[in-house]
């Protein structure tokens, strides 16, 4: 199986434009969504959104979870009363707020590869790791990770397909 993940951390607003953002933070985005019309396709966002992404390829989703927090960490109250305000100002916005997301595809075509390997034991004996134990498959949000939540007010959206 392959599989490929990465993770990202976003404000979404309907009314507050992604360079506002940056400029109430001071924090240049990785990528941004600027809201459009609700009507025909092409699809266009329905909010806009201000992203910092994790999108490496070969680590597991606590490392990009890692990544995200290290870099958003010195400003996670300032991101948290922005978030606040955001919230505040479209009650009645699902998408309107922080969010820390993590997106995961399997049998995905571009993704890792399951890496199977063979070690000789000093018996003399073999080890094997048998496939269907993904190296890319575990995490944990430890300490670190859930404090940020906590403080940049954030939910955690998990997104899994394949």
């Amino acid at each position: 199986m392959r599989i490929r993940q990465y993770a990202y951390f976003a404000l979404y607003s309907q009314v507050m434009r992604a360079a506002e953002m940056t400029g109430r933070l001071g924090i240049e985005p990785d990528e941004i969504m600027v809201r459009g019309s609700r009507g025909e396709p092409p699809a266009v966002p329905k909010g806009h959104a201000w992203r910092v992404v994790s999108k490496a390829p070969g680590l597991r989703v606590d490392e990009h979870l890692f990544r995200i927090v290290d870099r958003l960490n010195d400003h996670a109250a300032a991101i948290g009363n922005l978030a606040t305000e955001l919230r505040v100002a479209a009650p009645d916005q699902s998408r309107a707020g922080s969010a820390l997301g993590i997106v995961r595809h399997f049998d995905d075509d571009d993704g890792d590869e399951e890496e199977l390997w063979t070690m000789e034991l000093p018996d003399g004996g073999e080890l094997e790791k048998l496939p269907g134990q993904h190296q890319l498959l575990g995490w944990v949000l430890d300490d670190t990770i859930l404090q940020f939540l906590v403080a940049t007010h954030a939910h955690l959206d998990v997104d899994e397909s394949g």
